[in-house]
This record gives C-alpha cells, sequence and structure tokens, in this order.
C-alpha cells in the first residue's frame, strides 16, 4: 500500500516493457495491501501461483524479485531467517505474522513477491530494517494467507471490512495509576471514549476522560480487562482480539465499574473508514 499511497498516477510496466495506467482497486493501509488494475491483453500477462504461508520453515530457501533503486527484474535469494514477527504498518498498525528473510531486499522491492523454490508466491515483501536504508539481511514480506483473506473484500469494496466494538479511545491502565484510582486491576484500558450510537454504547459500556468523586468513592470509566477469551493489557491486545471475528458477530466484554467485574454482551458493527 505504501508504494502508491498519495500516488496522483501510477503506470506499471511488464517484463516486455510496455507500459500500461493503472487504477487502484482497493487498498488495505493496516496489512500494507492494496491491488491495482491495468487493462492489457491477457497474452501479456503471466500469472504467478499463490502458494501458501502456513507450513514454511526457518532454513528454508527464498527467492525476491522487485526493482531495488530502479533496477527492474532484480531477483536475489536468500532464507527464511524468523517467522510470526509483528511488524508496525505506517498507519501504526501491527501485522501479525510477518515472514522475516536475508534475501536482499531494498528500497523499491516493496510490492514484488517473496517466492519459495517452486516459484509459488508465500509473501509480499513490505520493509527492511536498516540503519541507512540499504539491505542489511533483514527484511519483511506480508504472507500470502493474509493476502487472500482479504482480497475478497479488496475487489467487492475496495477496502476490507472488519469488525468494530465502537471504542474510540482509551488509556492504558498501569500498577501505579491503579493504586491512585484505587482500582482491583493493575492492567486493563481504561474507556475514555465510546462512538454515540457504536456497539459499545448500545451494550450499555461507560466511557470518561475526566476523573471524578461520587460519594467519595473515584469514577473513571470502565475499564475492559477481557474481551471473549482474550485478555486485554493494551489497544494492541484490544485490536488482536477482534482479528477473527465478524461483523455481527456478539462477543462478552468484561469491564470493570466501580469496582466490580461486570460482563456485557457486543455486537460488532463494522469499522467505520478512517
Amino acid at each position: 500500500y505504501h508504494v502508491i499511497e498519495g500516488a496522483n498516477r501510477l503506470d506499471v510496466t511488464l517484463s516486455d516493457n510496455t507500459s500500461y495506467p493503472a487504477t487502484v482497486v482497493g487498498a488495505d493501509p493496516d496489512n500494507d495491501l492494496a491491488i491495482i488494475r491495468i487493462q492489457a491483453p491477457a497474452e501479456r500477462l503471466r500469472v504467478i501461483p499463490l502458494g501458501s504461508s502456513r507450513n514454511l520453515k526457518v532454513g528454508q530457501k527464498v527467492l525476491a524479485i522487485g526493482n531495488p533503486f530502479g533496477l527492474n527484474q532484480t531477483l536475489t535469494s536468500g532464507i527464511i531467517s524468523a517467522l510470526g514477527r509483528p511488524l508496525r504498518s505506517e498507519n501504526g498498525r501491527t501485522i501479525e505474522n510477518v515472514i522475516q528473510t536475508d534475501a536482499s531486499i531494498n528500497p523499491g522491492n516493496s510490492g514484488g513477491p517473496l517466492l519459495n523454490s517452486a516459484g509459488e508466491i508465500i509473501g509480499i515483501n513490505t520493509a527492511i530494517y536498516s540503519p541507512r536504508g540499504g539491505s542489511v539481511g533483514i527484511g519483511f514480506a506480508v504472507p500470502v494467507e493474509i493476502a487472500r483473506q482479504i482480497i475478497p473484500d479488496l475487489l467487492e469494496y475496495g477496502r476490507v471490512r472488519r469488525p468494530w466494538l465502537g471504542i474510540t479511545n482509551t488509556y492504558q491502565l498501569n500498577a501505579r495509576l491503579a493504586q491512585r484510582l484505587n482500582l482491583p486491576v493493575s492492567e486493563g484500558l481504561i474507556l475514555t471514549g465510546i462512538a454515540p450510537r457504536g456497539p459499545a454504547a448500545q451494550a450499555g459500556l461507560y466511557a470518561s476522560d475526566r476523573v471524578v468523586q461520587r460519594g467519595g468513592q473515584i469514577v473513571v470509566g470502565d475499564v475492559i480487562v477481557k474481551v471473549g477469551n482474550a485478555p486485554i493489557k493494551s489497544n494492541e491486545d484490544l485490536y488482536r482480539s477482534l482479528r477473527d471475528r465478524k461483523i455481527g458477530d456478539t462477543l462478552p466484554v468484561t469491564v470493570i465499574r466501580a469496582g466490580q467485574s461486570l460482563t456485557v454482551n457486543v455486537t460488532l458493527q463494522e469499522r467505520p473508514s478512517e
């Protein structure tokens, strides 16, 4: 996605050096992926088969194709260095289970395929770790399974439809703050903002961006400690707890309110476009 973000014009050059204007079909900043379309004769297009990223192994040989520093059709090889890496995308979301490779990946490789030895796509190259901007043998690719999951939504809606709790702002609880507020838990998320007619509001959750006293008791927004069976300690935990959920699902949300544990059922809605 970051390759085409903010572009006024897109052109795609094929391996025979023919060039075609492209349009954006759909984009998913959360996973740094996008689909673009060109109108080219079918005989000029050769499709790379999709492989699987489910059973990859550290040490497995991989190939990366891209245009590093404008050098078209560059092929580099290496191995899978690690699996299951978290990687923060451009918009601050964390991409889960990213593939780390030592195949040389440089600026210009982003959006290119990471292939297995059979020539199948197992990932989409997205980022490098480098103190100077060049390859130091630490590159990252979004697993092809993530692409499989989001492609139908990108083709149909132009975006990925994600479930939403209707929570707009939170404050991460810590032990020191919990002690000052006299809370029975030391980890969780204090609700400081919820959408007025969103799922959380409809379920009766309470949010406040102020600390007040009522009857000698300190009152803050509900403190979320669990969504479904997932403990919540951070915003990333909250985001991750919805990753495998669907719009319309109802799930229990456990909060601390007035020093007591309370569980409410929240029905997920579609997350609004940002």
